[in-house]
């Protein structure tokens, strides 16, 4: 019985694989802390491959009562695109599209082929799907004055990211969980703008060592920045260590088959938007960003940044005339196209259909028609989401009740 005991034990350990050089997650604890935190290294990719997490990393999400990151991501969703290329679509003899290519569109933080989010919109998500508080160290307004003071030598945000962010070989080391070297080549890669490395890196880590400060004390935190702010004598970790807190790097290691954690972080897949006003219901990936006017109308809108995909619900107050005329209104569409008119089984009549809007581009639009509202329905993204069926599974998880 002991053998067969100490065998399974053994071909557990087997299966589980265990990363001991990786740094990307650290313990936070001591200086009159309540409850133990989590610092983690992010990086701002779609890359599939940074969104394999180890057992701890799920430990540590589900364990938060909170989540910090560097700024609120949320707050690009009003006008930032993402997408780095236009749509292309053929069409058939019934005015049908189909698509013109099967490359994945570009994006600013990689392309279609990777995860709908990038990294730390990926986090938000999470954080607010499972109703958890958000904690941002920085604003967003910051973050792009400090490129824009820098035009010197970085005329905008997209090249920084291109030239800095995004390079294979520093993907490369952060996929291997090393934050030293990450720390060297960053400073290195930094070195051909003259006080970049001081501004980007140095400055902000003590703006957001002093921030982390602040929130520790009361909160169990799961906190998220640029593995590029961790290390090195003026790292995130060691001004955390001068200021009390003991930081203890965490064993990565990831199960083969899913833990309890990771199927509870897995579970907050979506969140669950009602306005009672007009019995509007909506599913959408993560919590959207709602304008609302003092009379009638209202909008939602909620972007995969990584996908480059968008999502909006705008609702309007009817005025005379007909779902027709005002699908003529909302529904200009391409040459070829053509919008199709029915009622869902709800008993609710929509229009639908592909418009050419400014400037977002090709879009697809449905308009259901209430008693006394309309609800204009949009959402665009990339070549392999336009020609998808996601856009009408999103159609299809927006209604409002009939009475």
């Amino acid at each position: 019985m002991k053998i067969f005991f100490f065998l399974f034990i053994s071909l557990s350990s087997i299966a589980q694989e265990v990363l001991p050089e990786n740094q990307l997650l650290w313990e936070i604890s001591g200086n009159g802390m309540k409850n133990k935190s989590y610092l983690f290294g992010s990086f701002h990719t779609n890359d599939k491959r940074v969104f394999r997490f180890s057992d701890s990393t799920y430990y540590a999400l589900v364990q938060s009562t909170g989540i910090v990151l560097e700024t609120d991501v949320t707050d690009l969703f009003v006008e930032w695109d993402t997408r780095r290329s236009d749509v292309r679509l053929l069409y058939d003899n019934q005015g049908k599209p189909y698509t013109a290519t099967n490359e994945a569109s570009a994006t600013l933080y990689g392309n279609e082929d990777g995860m709908p989010q990038f990294l730390d919109a990926y986090f938000q998500q999470y954080c607010q799907n499972s109703n958890r508080n958000f904690y941002p160290l920085e604003s967003v307004d910051d973050q792009l004055d400090l490129l824009s003071n820098n035009s010197d030598y970085i005329p905008n945000y997209s090249e920084f990211e291109s030239r800095i962010i995004s390079q294979d070989k520093i993907l490369n080391i952060y996929l291997q969980g090393d934050i030293h070297s990450l720390d060297r080549l960053m400073k290195t890669s930094l070195t051909i703008y003259p006080g970049l490395y001081d501004d980007l890196i140095l400055k902000r880590n003590v703006t957001m060592a002093n921030g982390i400060d602040t929130l520790l004390r009361n909160n169990k935190l799961f906190i998220a920045l640029g593995a590029g702010h961790l290390a090195g004598e003026k790292g995130v970790i060691n001004l955390l260590r001068e200021k009390g807190y003991r930081l203890r790097k965490v064993t990565s290691t990831i199960s083969p088959k899913a833990t309890e954690d990771k199927n509870a972080f897995l579970s907050s897949r979506n969140y669950e938007y009602v306005d009672e006003r007009i019995g509007l219901h909506a599913s959408l990936p993560g919590k959207p960003v709602i304008f609302e006017d003092l009379g009638e109308t209202w909008k939602l809108i909620y972007r995969e940044m990584g996908q480059g995909n968008t999502y909006s619900i705008e609702v309007i107050e009817k005025a005379s005339g007909s779902l027709e005329s005002y699908a003529t209104d909302f529904i200009q569409t391409p040459r070829g196209s053509k919008i199709d008119y029915r009622m869902l089984d709800n008993g609710t009549w929509i229009a639908e259909g592909l418009a050419d809007t400014y400037p977002e581009g090709l879009a697809w639009l449905r308009i259901i028609e209430g008693q006394d509202h309309l609800v204009v329905i949009k959402t665009y993204g990339g070549n392999k989401y336009m020609n998808s069926k996601r856009p009408f599974s999103f159609f299809n998880s927006v209604w409002i009740d009939q009475y």
